[in-house]
């Protein structure tokens, strides 16, 4: 890890520095919003936009990197998004924050692409898995410390619309200065949607249900607080009780994942989420009981992601899985438009507790649906299952397809070090 950190410095720096100005808009918006007179239903139409913008880049951008190249893309989108950050606060009307909402999705996906193309180039097969550790790490840690500032002003005023547009355009100094330019891009062939069904109905439909329960956490969980007239120095311990249950739980999570039917594991992690959103629901006149729910929630909800996905992987073959991990990714950011607009319409009508009746809602379909599936066909040997690459519901293409390739050259390696230990002689001819 000292080995990545010391090569890669400049890029985590970078997406730190973006990670803080993506958090902090996120959850700015879901308070401006609120206490500018926006309902539920308008906010969730503002919060469902970035995910919108963000599912048409994923495939926009590979062919605008191919165009013109990585170096000019990052520049451009980075600069939309400082620019958008203004116009929140000088316009506040719905329209032009769903707008404005939609453009930073497609930026921030634009840029998260450019410099995962970045991080796997200038890793080898030996720091790869190291190297995507740290730029996990480093985007939770972002968005963590962005709740932070969101108490150092006032949330009405101007200034902290300002500061998220400051890191940004900070942000791409470390980077644009210090990393080469990376070799032509290359996007993975999509396999369908009917055959990705086909190979595990659990995948699918489990991502679409995890992009619903992902996107009520980033800005959503704001929206609620303020709704739920928790004070401004309640909602970032708040907000960021997702996310550090999701940067806590993600390996231990992991490590079961490879010794476990992972349809259980789903349907149990899914389940108990559920609780916690039902408790969440049932005393939220305890803030305590809140800071707990949202951890219990975002622990287990978040490293679902990378479970569905090493799932699905169990049914395929080594080269069919990064077009299937593309394909997870498309399903999951159509759950993840879909959420905050249910979300903002169950907080119109049953009020704030509808934010966690519908997030346990979505869970208890989850597990319950994994339960189903345990009973049409067998698990496969857990000595047969491909290895859980941990990836954030956050990730672009690039990010999860080479997760997706790192985890089959470790199966590989794995694969041909136990053939050369039970076949000493196979070892010496090679």
């Amino acid at each position: 890890m000292g080995y990545v950190i010391k090569t890669s410095w400049p890029l985590l720096l970078g997406m730190l520095l973006l990670m803080l100005g993506n958090g902090l808009q996120g959850s700015l918006l879901g308070v401006r919003g609120t206490t500018q007179g926006f309902s539920s239903v308008e906010m969730s139409v503002v919060m469902s936009a970035y995910f919108a913008g963000f599912l048409v880049a994923s495939r926009v951008t590979p062919e605008m990197i191919r165009r013109v190249g990585h170096v000019r893309v990052f520049a451009a989108l980075g600069s939309l998004v400082s620019a958008a950050l203004l116009l929140f606060p000088t316009f506040q009307n719905p329209i032009v924050w769903i707008a404005g909402r939609a453009l930073i999705g497609f930026c921030f996906c634009g840029v998260y692409v450019t410099a995962e193309s970045w991080l796997n180039n200038s890793s080898t097969n030996e720091t790869r898995g190291q190297a995507l550790s740290a730029y996990m790490i480093v985007q939770m840690l972002g968005i963590i410390i962005a709740q932070g500032l969101l108490v150092v002003p006032d949330p009405s005023g101007y200034l902290l619309f300002v500061i998220p547009s400051v890191l940004v355009s900070i942000s791409f100094a470390p980077i644009l200065l210090s990393i080469s330019p990376t070799p032509a891009f290359d996007s993975t062939k999509r396999m369908t949607l009917v055959e990705l069904y086909k190979v595990s109905p659990l995948g699918c439909i489990g991502m679409f249900f995890m992009g619903n329960v992902i996107a009520a956490q980033f800005g959503m969980a704001a929206v609620y607080a303020t709704e739920a007239g928790l004070r401004l120095s309640q909602i970032p311990l708040f907000t960021a009780a997702f996310y550090v249950g999701a940067l806590l739980f993600q390996y231990p999570l992991g490590w079961m994942s490879d010794r476990s039917d992972r349809r259980m594991l789903i349907a149990i992690a899914a389940a108990i989420a559920a609780l916690a959103s039902i408790a969440a629901m049932l005393f939220s006149e305890s803030f305590i009981t809140l800071l707990g729910a949202a951890f219990v929630i975002g622990g287990l909800s978040n490293p679902l992601y990378s479970l569905l996905i090493a799932y699905t992987n169990d049914f395929l073959e080594y080269e069919d899985m990064a077009s299937a991990s593309a394909g997870l990714l498309f399903v999951n950011g159509v759950g993840a438009i879909f959420g905050p607009l249910v979300i903002g319409v169950a907080i119109s009508v049953f009020g704030p507790p509808g934010y966690f009746l519908q997030l346990a809602i979505f869970l208890l379909l989850m597990s319950g649906y994994a339960v189903y599936r345990m009973t049409q066909r067998a698990a496969p040997s857990v000595d047969e299952t491909n290895p859980y690459h941990a990836v954030l519901p956050t990730a672009s293409p690039v990010s999860v397809e080479v997760a997706s390739e790192w985890a089959i050259e470790t199966a590989e390696a794995e694969a041909e070090a136990q053939e050369a230990q039970e076949d000493p002689a196979l070892e010496k001819t090679r």
